[in-house]
């Protein structure tokens, strides 16, 4: 029997009523709806400074992302939802990826929590464009981090009239995309979780 993958969804903005908030609460349904366990968080849970050099020679990985890491590293796949902020990701979103690029161990075990994890990506904006250009740079950013970057992607344009009142779409396309990427997500992560089990 395939082992339940175990997947981790979280947005790139924490502000009140996001639309990659909302994204990412659609695609915690879609998981859930086709079998997956599902982890969903806020990344105002995990604050950290700007990363710095200095600082991490100084003080060390912060804690939020060590806390973090073992997060990713205890999930088979990851969701990511992210906004569009001047054309490219927004700086919650890399400053939180660019600390966990750096974790490296935890205590006396190695822990690289990005490398070879699958993940899956998704964008919203307000605009016609639905984020597409958010979404190649964290394409680019996250392969960068040796991350498995999964087809297919689901892009929400006109997010403040793409959910409904219960928070799903109204455009059955934008559904069926979301279903899609949540079935390639599961199918990979699957394949992840059952040789590491």
């Amino acid at each position: 029997m395939p082992a339940t993958p175990r997947i981790l969804v979280f947005a790139g903005s924490v502000r009140s009523g996001a639309f990659s908030g909302k994204t990412a609460d659609a695609a915690q349904k879609a998981l859930a709806l086709q079998g997956a366990e599902v982890t969903r968080i806020s990344l105002l849970d995990y604050p950290l400074p700007i990363y710095d050099q200095d600082l991490e020679k100084e003080e060390g990985i912060p804690e939020s992302a060590m806390k973090l890491a073992r997060l990713f590293a205890s999930h088979d796949g990851v969701l990511i939802a992210t906004p569009e902020y001047n054309g490219s990701v927004p700086p919650l979103l890399k400053n939180t990826i660019d600390w966990l690029s750096r974790v490296r161990r935890d205590g006396d075990k190695a822990l690289k929590p990005l490398t070879g994890k699958v993940v899956a990506i998704c964008s919203s904006s307000e605009g016609q464009f639905a984020g597409i250009r958010a979404i190649n740079h964290l394409r680019a950013i996250l392969q960068r981090c040796q991350m498995e970057v999964t087809m297919p992607e689901c892009s929400v344009p006109r997010g403040g009239e793409a959910f409904d009142d219960k928070g799903d779409f109204r455009d059955e396309r934008l559904q069926q995309t979301m279903e899609r990427v949540a079935s390639a997500l599961i199918e990979q992560s699957a394949l992840t979780a059952g040789m590491q089990r």
